[in-house]
């Protein structure tokens, strides 16, 4: 990728997460300001970046359109959107899902009700692998090799008290995720929040994302939480018989896909009941 292009595309992804400073954003970028300042003009003037009142600069109008327009193109997410306003409505909490993407884990869409907690996280933005209820859903049910090509990108920094901050404690929490079929983040990003989480499976048996609740502690800690977790299943139960998803038959034989994914799928919700 040529250095220029790179460069631009490095500052629309600075300009996005929030308004920046000129210095600021050559700082990131490890270039003179004067070099920095010449991409900002051109993406200025193609419409991709603005400059705000107060001499930040921000995304523009046009990057703000055509990232409206892309979204339409994504058809797992309009398929699985009315599933999460559903939920959503039912239970007053966010919700949001997550997929896999590449060596990435990333939101794809986002509900949040009013009077509800508001999330920092952007969709079309990278997932905290180590902390949220989404990763570990999604990454204790993809093969070992994806699994361990996503979390090369962990950093296992610590956020808060709970925070897991070791890949082979973390590994051990996958292993009971994908046995019990869900996962928590119970404050180990943020220690006002906790979620639950559950995986989608797609036509093959595979992961194809996950889906969460999410609540201030002091509304509906875990436990709380895990009242709405027959209702969190049905929803991705639904969301995968729409993606092809069907039971499989009991067996006594290891069923291994082809791949290595993980060949299962939605939790039995009768038992949780």
């Amino acid at each position: 990728m040529a250095q220029t292009v790179r460069r631009a595309i490095e500052i629309l992804e600075l300009c996005s997460e929030q308004p920046r400073q000129l210095l600021q954003i050559a700082g990131r970028l490890g270039v003179h300001r004067t070099t920095a300042l010449r991409i900002i003009q051109t993406l200025a003037e193609a419409g991709f970046i603005r400059k705000n009142s107060d001499g930040l600069y921000g995304a523009g109008f046009r990057l703000a359109g055509l990232a409206r327009a892309a979204l339409d193109q994504f058809d797992l997410r309009n398929l699985v959107h009315p599933h999460i306003a559903e939920l959503c409505a039912r239970l007053g909490f966010t919700v949001q899902f997550a997929i896999p993407d590449g060596n990435r884990i990333v939101y794809a869409d986002k509900i949040e009700p009013l009077n509800s907690i508001t999330l920092n996280t952007i969709i079309g933005g990278p997932v905290v692998l180590h902390t949220s209820g989404v990763s570990k859903a999604i990454l204790a049910n993809l093969s070992s090799q994806n699994r361990d090509k996503i979390l090369s990108n962990a950093s296992f920094e610590r956020f808060t008290p709970n925070t897991i901050t070791s890949r082979g404690e973390f590994d051990l929490l996958l292993s009971k995720v994908r046995e019990s079929g869900w996962a928590a983040d119970s404050g180990e990003y943020e220690s006002v929040s906790n979620c639950i989480a559950a995986p989608v499976w797609d036509h093959s048996n595979r992961v194809a994302g996950a889906i969460s609740i999410t609540a201030f502690r002091d509304v509906a800690d875990v436990p709380a939480l895990l009242v709405c977790l027959p209702t969190l299943l049905a929803t991705t139960t639904n969301v995968s018989r729409e993606l092809g998803w069907r039971p499989l038959l009991p067996s006594n034989e290891d069923h291994g896909a082809a791949d290595g994914e993980m060949d299962a799928g939605p939790a039995d919700i009768d038992r949780l009941s």
